[in-house]
């Protein structure tokens, strides 16, 4: 993945040249340098252990990535992933050991984008399912047709429910109305990915069975958000989500020099190495010798040898069917094309912040001149980020004076093709969104695009990708992290990657 203006991690070049090179010994080696890599190599190395991380593109943390814009260099962007999940504590945990500040966004309300309109988006709910749905923000939402046919579920029988997929179970308890105007806008927003295409368990745990438990699908949102932690349903970083990232890869290649600075005492003959983080280092092939310590060769012709291996990346799957039981790793949907487009804005209009922190859109919205889809609205979400991240706020109004903004567009939708908008479609968009003519008025932009979002979490995938980490949990020394295996956000992500490692 690579950005405009990106600001790349420095990390130590890993070996280069061709051949047949004597094997670097290290005590675990991990293949994928995200945010799940970085995280299981740093636990990985807090219990002594001499850590590689190999990643293949030029910096490591994929899609928790930072940069800046060319004319405002001293504030630090994200890139990609700019909040988290407050649920667990493993990545507000993980910030605070690496000396980072964690903070909440500011109060003002998230909006919605559906039929033409905008609209506060109701705050209880999950996924966009509404736990009361005749509150006025639901009203104001779906209308009083679509509150009617959602009351119903507070009176059809449980057995009056689909649980083939998130889509098929909110339009079989409250109807089209919730599932297009509320549930497409969050949960089809966040996943990339159609309602009908999600699975219940994966993207919203326990609410089948909360559904049971209380005959009616609004009661049972309200019974998890009861039992949900107080507070801001996500948090930040002082900085930028990306500091993680840079904040690992300081510690990992400081303890690698550390490393390289103590003899080593190596009793075979072979070239005991430091560790750290190696970009441009893409993996080719995956052995185990006789000693069942792995071999790992890249495309460069180093071989790494470890008696632990932790595959970070998808694209490693392959290589880990023979030590699987022949299992192969799951070929999932291709996720849709991601990006992510941030603008620099003279709008002195917007400082009273006039759609919140941000909006949901949902899909094939008319744009406001009424010329249909063709000029309409494009984005998938919209993020007035001076708005939502005081800490930013400050910075940009420091560095480039009152009246000017952060927002940042994303597009890209399963099934719609590529993402490729431009800053003439983002300022339109959000112009649109805004309502606040935004032409002319852009200081500076940047552009962040990846091939692909995370797979949807369908029942298939998830049941052949079960089948994979069995087999795998059953091979010694040998685990699998990351998004593709852990789900959606830095929560599960973060959690997993250091729950998977605590073993090895």
């Amino acid at each position: 993945m690579s950005a405009d203006g990106a600001a790349p991690v420095p990390a130590p070049a890993g070996p280069s040249g061709g051949g047949h090179q004597a094997p670097e010994d290290v005590d675990a080696v991990v293949v994928g340098g995200g945010i799940a890599g970085l995280t299981a190599a740093r636990t990985l190395a807090r219990r002594g252990l001499r850590t590689v991380v190999l990643e293949a593109d030029t910096a490591p943390g994929g899609p928790v990535r930072g940069g800046s814009f060319a004319s405002l260099p001293s504030v630090p962007m994200d890139l990609g992933v700019e909040s988290y999940a407050a649920r667990g504590e493993a990545v507000t945990a993980l910030a605070r050991a690496l000396g980072l500040t964690v903070v909440s966004p500011a109060a003002a309300q998230a909006w919605g984008y559906a039929a033409g309109r905008t609209f506060p988006l109701p705050r209880a709910g999950i996924l966009g399912i509404p736990s009361i749905p005749w509150a006025p923000d639901v009203r104001r939402a779906i209308g009083w047709p679509g509150v009617l046919r959602a009351t119903l579920d507070r009176r059809l029988p449980v057995r009056f429910a689909d649980t083939s997929s998130l889509g098929a179970l909110v339009r079989s308890r409250l109807g089209n109305r919730v599932a297009d105007r509320l549930v497409t806008l969050v949960a089809a927003g966040v996943h990339s990915a159609t309602l009908d295409k999600l699975d219940v368990d994966a993207v919203a745990p326990g609410l089948v069975e909360a559904f049971r438990r209380e005959g009616s699908l609004t009661r049972a949102v309200a019974s998890q958000r009861r039992s949900a932690p107080a507070g801001s349903a996500v948090r930040g970083i002082d900085g930028g989500i990306h500091a993680l990232v840079e904040a690992i890869v300081g510690e990992l290649n400081a303890e690698a020099e550390a490393w390289a600075d103590s003899p080593a005492d190596d009793a075979d003959g072979s070239d005991l190495v430091h560790a750290g983080v190696r970009t441009g280092q893409p993996v080719v092939a995956v052995e185990r010798d006789a000693e069942g310590r792995w071999r790992v060769t890249t495309a460069a012709g180093t071989v790494v040898r470890a008696p632990r291996l932790v595959a970070a990346t998808p694209a490693l799957g392959p290589l880990l069917s023979p030590w699987a039981g022949g299992v192969a790793a799951p070929e999932p949907e291709a996720g849709a094309p991601i990006a992510l487009v941030t603008l620099l804005l003279d709008a002195p209009e917007l400082d009273a912040a006039p759609r919140g922190t941000g909006m949901l859109i949902a899909p094939d919205a008319p744009g406001s001149d009424g010329t249909g889809p063709g000029r309409g609205v494009r984005a998938k979400a919209f993020t007035h980020a001076t708005a939502k991240w005081p800490w930013l706020a400050d910075r940009v109004r420091a560095a480039a004076g009152p009246g000017v903004h952060v927002v940042r567009l994303s597009y890209g939708r399963l099934g719609d093709g590529s993402a490729d908008p431009d800053v003439d479609q983002a300022a339109h968009d959000a112009s649109v969104l805004l309502g606040v003519d935004l032409a002319g008025r852009v200081r500076d932009h940047l552009l962040q695009r990846w091939d692909g979002s995370l797979p949807p979490p369908t029942p298939a995938y998830r049941a052949r990708l079960a089948t994979f980490t069995d087999a795998i949990g059953s091979t010694p020394g040998l685990t699998v992290v990351g998004g593709w295996v852990a789900g959606t956000g830095l929560a599960s992500i973060v959690g997993h990657a250091q729950t998977a490692v605590a073993d090895l």
